[in-house]
């Protein structure tokens, strides 16, 4: 039988979390890094980690939402297409 690294401990509490509030695979991972990191040998690595399946949860989410735009009514920059886009820019220049 294979040996566990020591970070995963010998209690699957974060397993058991992870199920009991259905989460998805993006925010799993993300719980999984955070509650692991410092157990680990480099912390800003696992929170680096977490942060990038949060961003993946967070994109998700925006993408499959009914309002894309968001509560404030702007485009989150992660779906912009067009870094210099702004709200005063005239349309038809845009289309071009």
């Amino acid at each position: 039988m294979a040996q566990s690294p020591e970070h995963y401990g010998n209690n699957w509490k974060v397993g058991d979390f992870i199920v009991d509030q259905n989460l998805s695979f993006f925010q799993a991972n993300a719980v999984k890094y955070i509650c692991r990191c410092e157990h680990k040998g480099d912390k800003k690595m696992d929170l680096a980690k977490a942060i990038h399946y949060l961003q993946h949860e967070l994109e998700n989410t925006l993408l499959n939402s009914p309002n894309v735009n968001g509560p404030s009514g702007g485009i989150p920059a992660s779906l912009q297409c067009f870094d210099d886009w702004n709200s005063e820019a005239d349309a038809e220049s845009f289309d071009r």
